[in-house]
Order: structure tokens, then sequence, then C-alpha cells
């Protein structure tokens, strides 16, 4: 019996990866296609959305079984607890990935207020901590998922610093409003990812430690240089 619960957390465990792969991707792809004013791959990002909702929804149907028929105890239930809010905190990131493909298919033919510099790096940045983030989960890593949440002050500062140039761009023509508020909701949802980023580094805590503690992401960084 041990043998099939350990094959059934390590399907569970792949099953992750696939879907923060598939989050990953529609992440990147999302603000590439808006950079790029795609619109045919942002509609299609939106409609893979329902993928990425269907493998959520796979992953929790599949611990409650465990649950019910394993009767896990200790580490065990904590993981597989873990699992379930992980696989929800995926799809609520691949949410905020649709909702930018969704702005691009909304600006139809408008360009772009200004070239994008400052989204595509916060773009990158939410998903390498995404990954390495999921990796920790997964190897229940305590060390890197305590430090990888520092790392979230530098989306925080790309955030900063890209509603600052688009205030710039809004003084000097208050009709760019409509558009400049359409890039910096895009930029609100990448610092979306960033948070929740956070909170599976939590969970991967939990999962070691047996204890739910808020993981400090503050850190002093050198602003001027982003």
């Amino acid at each position: 019996m041990r043998k099939i619960f350990e094959h059934e957390i390590q399907t569970l465990k792949d099953d992750i990866l696939s879907l923060g792969s598939m989050v990953e991707q529609a992440i990147l792809g999302s603000v590439d296609a808006l950079k790029k004013r795609d619109i045919p791959r942002s509609q299609e990002i939106y409609d893979e959305d329902e993928l990425i909702n269907a493998k959520r929804f796979g992953i929790e149907s599949s611990v409650m079984i465990a649950i019910a028929t394993q009767q896990p105890m200790a580490h065990d239930l904590r993981l597989l607890a873990s699992i379930l809010d992980v696989a929800g905190e995926l799809e609520r990131m691949g949410d905020y990935a649709k909702g930018i493909a969704k702005i691009n298919v909304i600006m139809g033919e408008q360009k772009l207020l200004k070239p994008l510099v400052d989204l595509p790096l916060m773009a990158e940045k939410t998903v390498d901590m995404l990954h390495r983030a999921l990796t920790a989960f997964i190897e229940e890593d305590v060390d890197a998922a305590e430090s990888i949440p520092a790392e979230d002050d530098v989306i925080d500062a790309l955030y900063t610093q890209i509603y600052r140039v688009l205030i710039t761009y809004v003084i000097d023509d208050p009709t760019a409003i409509e558009r400049s508020n359409w890039l910096l909701w895009v930029a609100h949802n990448l610092e979306r990812v960033g948070d929740r980023v956070t909170n599976i580094c939590e969970r991967t805590i939990f999962i070691a430690t047996g204890e739910m503690e808020e993981v400090d992401s503050s850190v002093v960084i050198n602003k001027n240089s982003l």
C-alpha cells in the first residue's frame, strides 16, 4: 500500500510541475504577444486558460481521492493539503496571464503607449521566481523557500518604475490615460504573480516544519539600479 501511495504522490508532484509549466508559458506568452501586438496569439492564450483550469481540477480530484483512500497523517497530509493549495495558486496565476491576453485583444488596432521594456523584464523575473519556487516545493527545500520571497521586492520596484513612467505620459497627454491604464493593469497582474510565489514558498516551509509562517519578503535594494 505504501508503494502505491508513494506513486500517487509522485504523480501529483509531476502534475504540479506540468501545471506550473503551463502557467509559466502563459505568462511569458501573454506579455510577448502584447509586446508584438499579436492579437491571434493572445486569443489563443485566453482560450487555453480552460486547460489550466481543467488541470487544476484534476489535481484537486486526485488529492481528495488520495486523502480518502490512504488516510495520510503528519507529513503526508501536509503535503497533500499543500499540493491542493499550490494548484489553486497556479490556477490564479493562469488567470492573470489570461487577463493580460484579454487586454491585448481589447486594445484592438490601437498602438501601444510606449515600447515595452520593463514589463517583459517583470514577466521574466516572476516566471524565474515561480519556476524556482516550484522546484523548492517539490524538493521540500526550505532554504530556497525562505530566500526566494526576498526577490519580490525587485518585482515591486519594477511595478513602481512602470507606474511612474506611465504617469509622465498621462501628464504630457491626458488622452493617453486609457492606454496607460491597460499597461498598468498588466504590471499589476505580474505583481500579483510575485505575491503568489511567496505563498508557494510558505507552503514548502509548512510541509517540512509543520508550521505555517509568513515569509518576510522585505529587503533593502538600490532601486536606482533597476
